[in-house]
């Protein structure tokens, strides 16, 4: 009966969960928003490369886009650091990509688990014994971040032993893995145009009593059709030179306001 090897994690990956865990929101920001904070947290595998091209590479992937629950960003960053240290730069590909499809699903999981749940029950336990003048409202509260911090680096843990299982045991299949999360990704930020992109068109084409909606059309030819040429403009926007998401915000709410005046959007 063999026993499953353990996987150790390396020092350098120790020193990038405790930086997630209190520094990780540092720098947030509307463009990145934890982009930052995940940058500076896995800085420790970055400089673990020997050539400053591979550094270069995987600064670069580190930096993109990134926002997901704090508590199960762990995950994430464990299978990060998994893949850096069996491929080193070469698994670029995968670990944008496995961000992206991952940091959706986790946020959710997360926000309930470790935001609404503990803030619904936990802050009214303690809300009410501290009325109360009971000192416990202050301890059920460091319970509950010693719980937390318990979960998070068991959550490091499981990513990196899932990570380190990617590369070992189906390390030639990592291109369909890649692919895999990369349609993940785009289902996700697709499910997203229609919920977050407010637009309609307001105009509508007036014969004698013939009437007809521009909206009530698009919805015939592809529901959500504005909401999705809004984000396939601002994605044509920041492709872009000089055009930044900065740019790309304000140029949006320069032609939304012009638009609405001109009836063209509601």
């Amino acid at each position: 009966m063999s026993k499953e090897k353990k996987t150790i994690i390396t020092k350098e990956g120790n020193r990038v969960f405790w930086r997630w865990y209190f520094l990780g929101g540092c720098g947030w920001n509307y463009e990145k928003m934890q982009g930052l904070g995940y940058y500076y947290s896995m800085l420790p595998m970055i400089k673990k490369q020997k050539s400053e091209e591979d550094k270069q590479k995987l600064a670069k992937t580190e930096l993109q886009f990134f926002n997901t629950n704090n508590t199960m960003a762990p995950i994430i960053m464990g299978v990060d650091c998994a893949l850096q240290d069996q491929t080193g730069a070469d698994a670029t590909d995968t670990i944008a990509a496995l961000k992206t499809g991952m940091m959706g699903p986790l946020a959710g999981i997360g926000d309930t688990l470790f935001h609404v749940i503990p803030s619904t029950i936990i802050g009214s336990i303690a809300s009410y014994m501290a009325l109360e003048g009971s000192p416990l409202a202050l301890i059920l509260w460091l319970l509950f971040g010693l719980l937390r911090a318990f979960c998070m680096r068991n959550f490091f843990a499981l990513g990196y032993r899932e990570g380190a299982k990617i590369v070992s045991e189906i390390g030639n299949r990592l291109k369909k893995i890649t692919q895999a999360a990369n349609i993940l990704g785009i289902t996700v930020i697709g499910a997203l145009i229609p919920s977050v992109v407010n637009a309609k068109f307001a105009y509508e084409f007036s014969w004698g009593e013939v009437s007809i909606s521009v909206q009530e059309l698009a919805d015939q030819i592809m529901p959500s059709l504005a909401p999705t040429l809004v984000v396939f403009f601002a994605y044509w926007m920041l492709g872009r030179k000089k055009m930044n998401s900065t740019r790309v915000t304000l140029l949006l709410v320069v032609v939304g306001i012009l638009a609405y005046n001109l009836k063209i959007f509601a």
